[in-house]
């Protein structure tokens, strides 16, 4: 069985530079509705990627944003609505329940 850790690290980085890009191309993918629907969005990638490589959090967010956070924000992010809000405090809950049971999800608020 093909596992994440029996792919080279090449590969993983190579995919996940293409998901960095992906991203930084689709503005209209609110960081929001990445949460209400996956538990995850681009700052969480920005903090897990600045905690793996010992940046600083903006250091990492910049770097998954293409530029400064608070630029993209400014340029980007729209107002959320009440039913965004609430999709994004449902799934941020399904993280905390995981991280109960073995670690592997955080709060990323």
């Amino acid at each position: 069985m093909t596992t994440i850790d029996s792919i080279s690290e090449a590969a993983q980085a190579a995919a996940f530079r293409r998901l960095l890009r992906h991203l930084q191309h689709r503005t209209d993918a609110q960081n929001v509705d990445l949460m209400g629907l996956a538990g995850f969005c681009r700052n969480c990638l920005g903090d897990w990627l600045g905690e793996a490589a010992g940046l600083s959090k903006e250091e990492g967010r910049e770097a998954v944003y293409g530029m400064p956070y608070a630029q993209w924000k400014a340029e980007h992010q729209l107002p959320a609505a009440p039913e965004q809000i609430a999709r994004m405090e449902e799934s941020v809950a399904r993280n905390r329940a995981d991280t109960a049971g073995n670690g592997a999800a955080t709060d990323p608020r």
